[in-house]
């Protein structure tokens, strides 16, 4: 739907065919009346198809109010309504003259029918969904947290951004503690999960040790320590960086040394 402040100017030019304008807004076909359009006289006017909008005889009945449909192919009729429904309530300014000429403005909020009646009956203005823990990235010796998460057996199979599903963050004793409400997690008594999302802090590349540092999060399972993160098939890494390394997480030239090295293999010596 649209409302006047978005509708063009009426009466629209005759076009014998639908098209799309470059902001995305169709142009539809509008016969004339030589070209087998429509006219008609209402109220001593004479109207013709440069007058009508697209409507849906249906939505009109069942709601008993001007509706209009389109359809659009670009990404503004998105934007369009988003920005309705979540602008908020409309705000007028408005003033009033008391008898001695003295003028009081006043900031107004006006509230339509349909949200008078959504608090009316006290009903959630708005909601999220799921919730998003937001995880910390520190370097060791940066901040100290103490978690109990990675003796629980649960946890072997979970990466540092799946850990807020099972378990909750307490503020005051800084530990992850088990969730006491969701669905009760199969084979482990005492377990339950949510849809909670967990969302690791962006780290800029040019931190290079937390950059890699949160890499590594998302692919060790249950990591005890630092030194954990930085160990690939038994040895232990200096850096984050090398660690990724090892792990195939960072790109280098060696599928262009491989390649290279197949085709060398490939090329048929000649004596």
């Amino acid at each position: 739907m649209r409302d006047s402040k978005c509708s063009k100017k009426f009466p629209k030019p005759f076009q014998t065919q639908t098209s799309t304008s470059d902001d995305g807004y169709p142009k539809y076909r509008r016969r004339s009346p030589d070209q087998g359009g429509q006219s008609a006289t209402v109220r001593n006017y004479d109207i013709d198809n440069r007058w009508i909008v697209p409507y849906n005889p249906l939505l009109l009945k069942i709601f008993d109010a001007h509706i209009n449909v389109e359809l659009y192919s670009s990404i503004k009729s998105i934007q369009y309504v988003t920005k309705y429904i979540n602008k908020g309530s409309d705000q007028a300014t408005f003033s009033i003259q008391s008898p001695n000429e003295v003028e009081t403005y006043q900031s107004g909020r006006y509230i339509c029918s349909s949200e008078a009646v959504w608090r009316i009956l006290s009903f959630e203005v708005h909601d999220r969904a799921p919730t998003i823990v937001h995880l910390a990235v520190h370097l060791e010796n940066g901040q100290r947290v103490y978690s109990s998460y990675a003796l629980k057996m649960i946890s072997r199979k979970l990466t540092y951004d799946r850990v807020p599903s099972y378990y909750t963050w307490n503020q005051s004793s800084k530990t992850f503690q088990r969730r006491k409400q969701g669905t009760v997690v199969d084979g482990f008594p005492g377990i339950k999960k949510t849809d909670a999302l967990g969302r690791v802090y962006v780290i800029h590349p040019n931190n290079s040790e937390c950059f890699h540092l949160r890499m590594l999060l998302h692919v060790v399972k249950s990591p005890t320590s630092f030194a954990h993160l930085r160990t690939v098939q038994g040895v232990i890494y200096n850096t984050y960086q090398m660690a990724c390394k090892a792990m195939g997480l960072l790109e280098d030239d060696s599928h262009w040394e491989n390649t290279l090295s197949e085709q060398l293999f490939a090329v048929p010596l000649h004596h």
